[in-house]
C-alpha cells in the first residue's frame, strides 16, 4: 500500500509539472486530468471513497471540461519559441524557488499538523466522514470556500470577455 501511494504521488507530481511545462494548452489540460486521477487514487488509499469520487467527478469532469472550453474559446495556439526569458519569468522563477524553500523548511522543521485526537478514526466512523467534511466546509471554512467559488466565476467571465473581444 505504501508503494502504491508513493507511485501515484510521483505520477501526480510529474503530471502536475507537465501542466506547467507543456507549451500546448491541450497537453497541459491532459496532464491536469492525470493529476486529478492520481489524487483520486490517493484518496482511495486513505479510505475516503466519497472524496475520491467527488475529486474525479467534479475536478476531472466538470472543471476540466470548463478549462477545455475556455481553451477552445480563446483559440490558443503555441508559438514557435521554445524558451524565452524575460523579467516576469525571472521574477516568477524567484518566487517559486522561495516558496519551495519555505515548504522544504517546514517539512524539515517537524511540521505540526494541528490539534490531534479531534477527528479520530472512531469518530469519523461514528459520524461519517461526509458529515464532518460538510460541517467543516460550510461551517469553519465557508469564507475560503466562497472566495474560491468567486475566483472561479471571475476567471470564467474574464475568459468569455477576452474571447468575445477576439471574435469582434
Amino acid at each position: 500500500m505504501l508503494f502504491t501511494f508513493y507511485l501515484f504521488a510521483v505520477i501526480a507530481v510529474a503530471s502536475s509539472l507537465g501542466v506547467l511545462i507543456c507549451r500546448n494548452p491541450i497537453y497541459s489540460a491532459m496532464s491536469l486530468v492525470c493529476t486529478f486521477f492520481c489524487l483520486g487514487v490517493i484518496y482511495i488509499l486513505l479510505n475516503e471513497e466519497f472524496v475520491a469520487v467527488i475529486q474525479i467527478l467534479v475536478y476531472a469532469g466538470a472543471i476540466l471540461v470548463l478549462f477545455l472550453f475556455v481553451i477552445m474559446l480563446l483559440n490558443i495556439t503555441p508559438d514557435g519559441e521554445l524558451f524565452r526569458l524575460n523579467i516576469p519569468k525571472v521574477i516568477g522563477i524567484g518566487i517559486t524557488i522561495g516558496f519551495l524553500a519555505q515548504i522544504i523548511g517546514l517539512f524539515l522543521s517537524g511540521l505540526q499538523y494541528g490539534p490531534k485526537d479531534i477527528y479520530t478514526v472512531e469518530k469519523l466512523t461514528e459520524e461519517g466522514s461526509i458529515a464532518v467534511i460538510g460541517r467543516l466546509l460550510y461551517g469553519e471554512y465557508v469564507l475560503p470556500f466562497e472566495v474560491v467559488s468567486l475566483l472561479l466565476l471571475v476567471a470564467v467571465i474574464g475568459a468569455v470577455i477576452i474571447g468575445k473581444r477576439r471574435l469582434d
